[in-house]
């Protein structure tokens, strides 16, 4: 059996065993939880205590770029900043392997995704960001992604037209409307430093419960700007939504600089999610989880329309080059429930 056989087949025999096999004493009960891009299970054990177990996706990260992630998530706890860090095996690893397959056991962590935000705890989360990225700061992460043109835009689009996802009839516009942001990007982005920041910093990533915020999930940690984090946070692109990033930033200062320019990376980050978001799916497409998920992908109408959305961005972003998107401009738009549902609407599942 290959790797890629064995996680997609994963049982909860096999899970247990693994598990047992690290020191620990589970009882028998595991629930898997939601969780597209790996395994993730809930496990019961003897002393009635729970721990969640992580079955990382082989083929994706080494075993050096996932220790990475790891090293990141101690720095912040021994930083006082609530992460869920890996729990040690019985060998005092955080990492071991079962049929090819990395797998981690983490502390089960209680609470709610938030809908939204009050001021009040936008302050906080913009606090609790800045003292991140300060331990980001820190060290250096020589096996993550740097995010740059090439790993956010070119590489993912270059694997959709080899790959035959990509359509000849949108390709030449697909392509030429990343290019622009491309360009922009690379020119805006020049001055700007970069570190370990979470790089999937989206609501359904934070809990919070009685002890208050935790930020969870560093699986995409990269290197790059903090503004990706921002952004991420606070996604809108209304005049609220320019709001709430204004008191993320204010509250952000208090414990580390930002530069206000930094902000008009924020919609060329969006326009790469989009083609990233899409190439994830079509690299995971053999995985029976992602058809089941996403039977809109691939369609002519997908392809259009993702064509056109972007296009679109990119007039955006050449009317606003001047100016600061993400702070006190108003698109004067807003979606409506009647559009159909494109990336946008389910790029925060990775």
């Amino acid at each position: 059996m290959s790797d890629s056989e064995f996680f997609f087949e994963l049982t909860p025999d096999r899970v247990l065993r693994a598990v047992e096999a690290g020191g620990y004493e589970p009882s028998g009960h595991c629930t898997p939880l939601t969780c597209l891009e790996n395994r993730v299970y809930d496990i019961r054990l003897e002393n009635s205590s729970h721990v969640v177990v992580k079955f990382y996706r082989p083929n994706r990260w080494t075993r050096e770029a996932i220790l990475e992630e790891h090293q990141f998530l101690v720095d912040l706890r021994e930083a006082e900043i609530p992460v869920c860090a890996p729990e040690p095996f019985s060998d005092g690893e955080t990492l071991h392997e079962t049929g090819g397959i990395y797998y981690a056991v983490w502390p089960r962590t209680g609470g709610r995704s938030p809908d939204e935000f009050s001021d009040e705890e936008i302050a906080v989360l913009g606090r609790l960001l800045a003292r991140i990225h300060n331990t980001g700061d820190t060290r250096v992460a020589d096996h993550r992604l740097f995010l740059d043109v090439s790993t956010a835009a070119h590489t993912p689009l270059d694997f959709l037209e080899e790959s035959g996802f990509l359509p000849p009839e949108c390709t030449r516009r697909y392509r030429d409307a990343v290019e622009r942001v491309a360009e922009l990007y690379e020119a805006w982005v020049r001055d700007v430093p970069f570190h370990r920041i979470h790089g999937d910093c989206h609501l359904g990533n934070l809990l919070r419960g009685d002890a208050g915020w935790f930020f969870l999930d560093f699986d995409d940690f990269v290197t790059g700007p903090a503004v990706q984090d921002v952004w991420m946070l606070l996604p809108g692109r209304d005049a609220e939504g320019a709001r709430q990033r204004g008191l993320l930033v204010d509250a952000y200062r208090q414990f580390r600089d930002f530069d206000e320019s930094w902000l008009r990376l924020i919609e060329p980050l969006r326009a790469f999610r989009f083609v990233f978001y899409a190439a994830w799916i079509a690299r995971r497409w053999e995985d029976p989880a992602f058809p089941a998920a996403f039977p809109h992908f691939g369609t002519p109408t997908y392809w259009e329309n993702e064509t056109r959305d972007l296009e679109e961005h990119v007039e955006r972003l050449l009317r606003g080059a001047g100016a600061v998107p993400g702070r006190a401009r108003s698109e004067g738009r807003s979606e409506s429930p009647e559009d159909e549902l494109t990336n946008e609407d389910f790029f925060w599942d990775l």
